[in-house]
Order: C-alpha cells, then sequence, then structure tokens
C-alpha cells in the first residue's frame, strides 16, 4: 500500500470526523450508556507510542505492571501472565482468579496457538439444573449464587501459557499482583463506579462485603482497596502453580465454600481441570490474515464468516456508515449469528462445523440472499433454512520487542460473576455456567437464544463469544485486538478491522468510533448514540431495520504495528502504537 497516497485521502476525513465525534461527546452522550460515567471521551487522541514494546488493558495499574515486565527482558506472554494475576486484584469486576478465558497468540517465529482455559461444567451437572418441575427456567438460578459457578481455568491457563512460552520465573510474575493486594491501591473514579454496580450484591455475600465494602459501606475516591486473602490465595500459586489454587488449603476452600451455597463443585472437578492448546481459526480479509480464537468461542468462526461475506462488498467506496454500508454489515452480523447460536459448541461434545462456516463460497451464498434494499427478518432465518444448514469480561493486548504478540479476553461472565467469594480465598467466583443452553429457545443474560450444542454436560465448556484477535501482514503481526461485552464482543471487533482495513483510522479513531450491534436474535440491531446520523437512521428504518438503544460499553484494548493506520507512516523511531477505549473511565496504553 503506499503509505504516502493513505495519508493524503484519509486526513480531511480524519478532521471531520475528530470534528463530528467532539461535538457529539459535548452534547452529552455519557449520559447515553447505562455505565455511569462511561464514554466521557472527547475528540479521538492520538495514539499511544513505543519503540520496544506495548500493553493495552482496563486498568492502569495492571498495564503498568505489564510494562514493567517487558522492561526488565520478560516476553509478551511474560507480561501476559502478569497481567492477568494483576487484574485479578485491580480489576475485580472482570479479572480474576475464578474464571477462565482465552489467549490467542503469534509467537516471533511465526508460529500460531491458541490457549483454552475456559470453565467447565461441574461432574454433577444436568441439562435441566435451572428448570423447575415443569420444565421452566428457574430466574436467576444459572447467574446468581453458588450453582452458577463453573470450574475455574485461569490458573491453569496463566501457568500453561508461562511455562509453554515464558521465560521468567513464577515468582516474579506473581509478585506484582500480591504487592496489590496485600498493600492496597488507592480507588480512582473508574474503579468505584465498576464497585457500585454491585453493592447490594456485596451485601448479600459476607465474604465479599468483607473485601468490596468499607465497614458496611460503598468505598469512595482515594479509598484504599486491600486484600490480605487474596494475597495469601496468589503467594500459594506463586509456590505451588497450580497445585496451589486447586490443591490444599485454597482448593479445599473453594469445595467447602461452593458446596455450603448449593453448588456442585468438588475435588474431583478441580483435579480434572486442564487447559488445553488448540490451533486458532483463520481466515483472509482484503489481503489481511485473521488469527482468532476456535470453538468453544464462537468468536474466531463468527468474525470470519461476517468478513467473508463484507469482503464482497465495496465498503470504502460506499463510506463510513452509509446507509447502504450499514445495511450490509447488518445483514452480515444476523445470517453469521444464526449459525453461531445453533451450530457452534465445545469441540469435545460436538461436531462444529468450522470449514464450512468459514469457507468463502459459504459467504458466497449467504450474499445472494441479502436483499441490498431490505433488511432481513431474523425469525425467518434459522438453522435448515437455506443458506444455513442443521449451533463481562476484561481483554488485554500485548506485543514485546521481539515480535510475539498475545491477546487475551478472560471473565467472570457478568460484572463480579455470581456476586459470590470463596469464603477465606478473596476469589470471585463466575456464574458461567449461564453461557450454556439452560432451555432451548430462551435466551441467556446476553439476549443469545441458543441450540442443543450447547446444552449443559458434565465438564463440558460453554460456548463463548470471546474473541482476542491477531491480524498480521506477511507473516508478521499489524494488529492484537480484542474486547469484553458478552455477545456484542465479536462485532466489536469487526467493526475495529473495518475502521482500520476498509476505512483508514488510525488505532486510536478506530477503538473510539461509536458501534451498533445485531445478533440475530432478539430483532433489533442496538446502536450507541452519534454511530448514524438521523437521516441514515431513516433510510435504515424504511429498508425495514428496528433500531434499539445502545448497551453497556465495551472497553476495546488494541495495538498497531508500524504506524498510527494501516499501511501509514511511522511516528519517528516507534512501532507501536496503542489505543485504550476511553468508554469505562478505565485502563491505559503504555510502551517503552
Amino acid at each position: 500500500m503506499d503509505s504516502s497516497k493513505t495519508t493524503l485521502t484519509t486526513h480531511s476525513d480524519v478532521i471531520a470526523r475528530r470534528h463530528c465525534w467532539t461535538k457529539a461527546l459535548r452534547l452529552g452522550v455519557a449520559a447515553a450508556f447505562t455505565w455511569a460515567g462511561a464514554f466521557a471521551q472527547a475528540a479521538s487522541q492520538a495514539p499511544v507510542t513505543a519503540e520496544n514494546g506495548m500493553v493495552v488493558s482496563a486498568q492502569t495499574l495492571a498495564t503498568q505492571v505489564g510494562v514493567n515486565v517487558l522492561k526488565r527482558g520478560g516476553n509478551a506472554f511474560d507480561a501476559a501472565v502478569a497481567v492477568g494475576y494483576a487484574l485479578a486484584v485491580v480489576y475485580p469486576a472482570a479479572g480474576n482468579l475464578g474464571g477462565g478465558g482465552f489467549m490467542t497468540a503469534q509467537l516471533a517465529d511465526g508460529r500460531k496457538t491458541f490457549l483454552d482455559f475456559r470453565e467447565k461444567a461441574p461432574l454433577a451437572a444436568t441439562p435441566d439444573m435451572y428448570l423447575d418441575k415443569s420444565g421452566n427456567l428457574i430466574p436467576g438460578l444459572s447467574t446468581r449464587g453458588h450453582l452458577a459457578v463453573g470450574v475455574p481455568g485461569t490458573v491453569a491457563g496463566l501457568e500453561r501459557a508461562r511455562e509453554q512460552y515464558g521465560t521468567m520465573k513464577r515468582s516474579a510474575l506473581v509478585a506484582p499482583a500480591i504487592a496489590l493486594a496485600e498493600r492496597g491501591f488507592a480507588l480512582q473514579q473508574g474503579d468505584i463506579d465498576m464497585l457500585a454496580t454491585a453493592t447490594a450484591d456485596f451485601s448479600s455475600d459476607p465474604a465479599s462485603a468483607a473485601v468490596f465494602l468499607n465497614k458496611g459501606e460503598a468505598f469512595a475516591v482515594g479509598q484504599k482497596l486491600v486484600q490480605k486473602d487474596l494475597a495469601k490465595t496468589l503467594k500459594a500459586i506463586s509456590r505451588h502453580g497450580v497445585d496451589g489454587f486447586y490443591k490444599g488449603p485454597v482448593g479445599n476452600a473453594i469445595v467447602a465454600s461452593n458446596q455450603a451455597g448449593g453448588g456442585l463443585i468438588t475435588q474431583a472437578d478441580l483435579d480434572q481441570y486442564k487447559a488445553r492448546e488448540l490451533l486458532p481459526i483463520e481466515c483472509s480479509y482484503r489481503g489481511y490474515r485473521v488469527i482468532s480464537a476456535p470453538p468453544p468461542s464462537s468468536g474466531g468462526v463468527v468474525l470470519c464468516e461476517m468478513l467473508n461475506i463484507l469482503e464482497g462488498y465495496p465498503l470504502k467506496s460506499l463510506g463510513f456508515r452509509s446507509a447502504q454500508g450499514v445495511h450490509y454489515q447488518i445483514e452480515a452480523m444476523r445470517h453469521a449469528y444464526v449459525d453461531r447460536n445453533s451450530q457452534l459448541g465445545d469441540p469435545d461434545f460436538v461436531k462444529n462445523p468450522v470449514e464450512r462456516l468459514i469457507d468463502k463460497r459459504y459467504a458466497d451464498k449467504i450474499r445472494s440472499t441479502i436483499d441490498p434494499a431490505r433488511a432481513g427478518v431474523s425469525k425467518d432465518l434459522r438453522n435448515g433454512v437455506a443458506p444455513h444448514e442443521g449451533s463481562n469480561t476484561t481483554h488485554y493486548s500485548i506485543l514485546d520487542q521481539w515480535g510475539n504478540a498475545v491477546s487475551v479476553t478472560y471473565t467472570l461472565n457478568d460484572w463480579f460473576g455470581a456476586k459470590v467469594m470463596a469464603a477465606g480465598t478473596g476469589v470471585l467466583l463466575n456464574n458461567e455456567m449461564d453461557d450454556f443452553t439452560s432451555k432451548s429457545g430462551e435466551p441467556n443474560m446476553y439476549g443469545l437464544i441458543q441450540g442443543e450444542a450447547n446444552a449443559i454436560a458434565p465438564a463440558k465448556r460453554p460456548l463463548s463469544s470471546m474473541s482476542p484477535t491477531i491480524v498480521s501482514r506477511d507473516g508478521r503481526p499489524v494488529l492484537v485486538v480484542g474486547t469484553p461485552g458478552g455477545s456484542r464482543i465479536i462485532t466489536t471487533v469487526l467493526h475495529s478491522i473495518l475502521n482500520l482495513v476498509d476505512y483508514g483510522m488510525d488505532v486510536q479513531e478506530a477503538v473510539d468510533a461509536p458501534r451498533f450491534h445485531q445478533q440475530w436474535m432478539p430483532d433489533v440491531t442496538n446502536v450507541e448514540p452519534f454511530a448514524l446520523s438521523p437521516d441514515t437512521r431513516k433510510i435504515l428504518v424504511d429498508m425495514g431495520h428496528e433500531f434499539g438503544e445502545a448497551q453497556p460499553a465495551n472497553h476495546l484494548a488494541a495495538i498497531l504495528v508500524g504506524a498510527p493506520t494501516l499501511g501509514g507512516r511511522p511516528v519517528g523511531a516507534n512501532r507501536f502504537y496503542g489505543a485504550n477505549d476511553p468508554r469505562r473511565n478505565t485502563g491505559l496504553a503504555l510502551g517503552y
């Protein structure tokens, strides 16, 4: 790509976009989000630059921990492990030891891999465990309390990454998290906003209240959050690795607490848990290679399916947020989520038709059914109807000086998971069982209506939308990206790629740009404020599209390699360009 031509053709658009978004945000976009204080951004800032390495995470202190590891000679995997442990302390709504997640990586030598440390259903789990005698879902049973908890995988995953690809000792990587837990850290406004979402829930769980409430009251800005029990758990991990978490006092406490609260986890569940290494999903888009998460994540499959569909449309010439371009993107989302919700599941339990779903010929068939002038009708699109055959979280991105790229998304599912803590451990527990199909045809907490491929079974991993992604060109990483957001994760990553590849934005603009999301059911497209002009919205409504309000904000973390824009010119000697999403008023992009 001709970098000088790219600069000339996008400069005026950049200025126009920044002016538009500045004006929009002055009108009060923050009020449109349910997260207190979210999205209080001004015009897009320039991306953060660095020569030797970059970390972007949802919490400032965790980002600093990762950069310090890179400065000490650690590689991207070392930094990822240290950030993972640190986020468990400083970002307790989603950072975790009691949850699970995924890591997509491309090594400096070109190898690509994927680590799956997703939670598992307990061995005693049954398909109807959240139904009453009449076969109806019992509200809240799969989302709150100890019965909602899946077997945690985070510690097994971080240790697998360190042992397989890291270079530093475990003790050195866990030490910063221990210090933050033991000595405490001063809470900023973003931390307070996060804790405020669960104040009432903490009051209902004595173990959580003892940590996350200050003498029974909510914390205030500037006060310290100290987590002594969590520090002890981290010390056990530092000394004994996975055995320090899954066995001994910590493992015993997790089992005892879970069973006392009506959960199903036993020591046998903890003993049988293992992280696993899989091949990532790969596809191409306009000359770039996209590397993302395979099942039990739906992320890579759905992302590639959408990109394959959209590659057949001239998005760049149609223009950013043109009615026609938005129409095609919504329809690509709609069709891909039909497949996500009906055909995908844990590969140990179901056969995922991955090759067919990410085949460009399949995308051609879908494109042939998309009416360029009319919105699709979701209820008419389903498994078995041609062309479809008869399936909260946090993210961080890291690049090191040698070219290792690591993209990690891990989660407790909802904010603060099941809203319960394993007493005496400081470990918040996930509510990941809600990601299974508790009952076919019934939505989960993210509104996803899923099929039998994702039914509950003992030791099965639930389907996920987490999409830690790396984009490469000529065999080298050019983008590391990912986000939390439940079912909206995949479409948010899609927007970031389209904004960079098709619309020529710099990486911070690509992160900041307002988004929209369609997931097949319900048949409504959720739209952030100022994503569509009134004129564009009217055209789309006349085409049959139905729009809903914005959902809670994601936190996209992205790093671009080489220049602020794809194919652009570097700034001085800088190789890395980081973008932290301002929507949640937390996080930091930092390099050295």
